[in-house]
This record gives structure tokens, C-alpha cells and sequence, in this order.
């Protein structure tokens, strides 16, 4: 194949994509990657990007969703139980495919991508992390500082236009938190991890440099009185972890 310009990966990749959330379909993606990787077994499958927000899908995204109920979602739970595999989730984007996967089937884990970060949380922590604690569910959460907005870079999520609302969300939380000696970075990775439900903080670096901040960050002590006023100044949810 020629390389497919549509794509969003780096090089464009030279095949094609399918999306097949079927028994037969999954069980040969997992069984081909631990051929791959040369593994007995994989500690976590995530069921990537059944999702409204996925264009490739659409308003289509539903009808995968159907098939993956009946196919690919018992089908990861029996993996499971054989041993081929630890734990499986959903990882997407949006908190509608989460909620009707806890409701139809037995997941492990959610990594909830771009839905709790200290600059928007409100329904991830109230509807989508009540769900999961009740099912037992852990998270893994994915895009805690919005694709470097909230290590003060002029990005956010994956592209497009920074929100005036959360810019200036952003200027009212560093003139708080650069009272108290730590940095916006590291009040936004600890805010992910405070939630009891999660058990894993995913942050992206390019560089050794942001990666070696990231890991310092969550060994840093920030004041309770920083987080006090986040919340007096309603910049953070009243109830949210921290």
C-alpha cells in the first residue's frame, strides 16, 4: 500500500486500518502482539477510541459499540480469566462509551483521557468516577496536564485553539499557585493522582528532561492551604480529592 495521508501518525503509516470489535477480531489482535512482543501475556488491553470523538467512526461509533458488547468485550474478559491477559478497559476520550461498558460488561480499568485534569473535571468526578468505584473499576488518566496547557505551554488537548475560558482559568491558578513555590505542572499531576479511584498518572514528555519533571513533581509537598484557596476561588470542584 502507499502510505494513507489521512492518518494522524508520524510517517502516515503504509497500510491500511481496520476497526473490528469482534471475538475473532480482538483474540488475533492480542494473540498477534504477544507473538510480537515475544510475551506469554499482556498486563492491561485497552479497547482504544470507541468513541463519538473518533471521526473515523461518527455517529457509527454506536453500532461498533454493539458488536464489541457481544464480541470483543466477553471475549477480553475470557482472555482474561485464561491468562492471556490481566486486565482490559475502555481508553477514550469521552465518558459515554465508559458508562455503557461498565453497565454491559466486566472491565478492570478505564484510562480516561483528557476528562479529569485540574483545569476540567466537574463530570468525570462527579458521574464517570462514582460509576467506576461502584463496579470496582480503577483509572489510569490519560492527558492530565490537556497536552502540556497545564505545564503553561500554548497547546491544549490534541490541537486546535486554546479555550479562552480555560487561558484564563490558567492565568487565575498560576497567580495563586506561584505564591506557594511549586509550579503549575506539579499541582495538576498531584490533583490527578489524589482521586482514590485512580491508580495510574499517564503524563506525556518529548524530552528525558520532561519526563525526570514529571517524576519530580510527585514528590513534591504542596501546601493544604494552595489547594484551600483553588477551591475557595472555584478554580478546582468543591469536592474533588486533593
Amino acid at each position: 500500500f502507499t502510505p494513507n495521508p489521512d492518518l494522524l501518525w508520524e510517517g502516515k503509516l503504509n497500510f491500511k486500518h481496520n476497526y473490528d470489535y469482534t471475538a475473532e477480531g480482538v483474540r488475533k489482535s492480542v494473540e498477534d502482539s504477544l507473538h510480537r512482543l515475544g510475551l506469554a501475556s499482556l498486563d492491561i488491553v485497552f479497547v482504544h477510541d470507541l468513541s463519538p470523538d473518533n471521526g473515523d467512526l461518527g455517529k457509527d461509533w454506536v453500532k461498533h459499540f454493539e458488536i464489541a458488547q457481544k464480541g470483543a468485550f466477553p471475549e477480553l474478559t475470557k482472555m482474561r480469566e485464561e491468562g492471556l491477559i490481566k486486565g482490559w478497559g475502555m481508553g477514550v476520550n469521552t465518558p459515554q462509551p465508559i458508562l455503557k461498558c461498565l453497565e454491559v460488561a466486566d472491565p478492570d480499568v478505564m484510562l480516561v483521557a483528557i476528562q479529569y485534569s485540574l483545569a476540567e473535571h466537574k463530570n468525570a468526578l462527579n458521574e464517570v468516577f462514582p460509576a467506576m468505584e461502584r463496579n470496582e473499576v480503577s483509572a489510569v488518566i490519560g492527558g492530565p496536564l490537556n497536552a502540556g496547557f497545564l505545564a503553561n505551554r500554548d497547546r491544549w488537548n490534541y490541537g486546535g485553539k486554546m479555550p479562552q475560558d480555560m487561558v484564563e482559568k490558567r492565568e487565575k491558578m498560576n497567580a495563586i499557585i506561584n505564591n506557594y513555590g511549586v509550579d503549575l505542572r506539579t499541582v495538576a499531576l498531584q490533583f490527578c493522582a489524589a482521586h482514590p479511584v485512580v491508580a495510574s498518572v499517564i503524563p506525556g514528555a518529548s524530552t528525558a528532561e520532561q519526563s525526570a519533571a514529571n517524576a519530580t513533581s510527585f514528590s513534591v509537598k504542596i501546601p493544604a492551604d494552595l489547594w484551600a484557596e483553588l477551591k475557595e476561588e472555584k478554580l478546582i470542584e468543591e469536592n474533588a480529592p486533593v
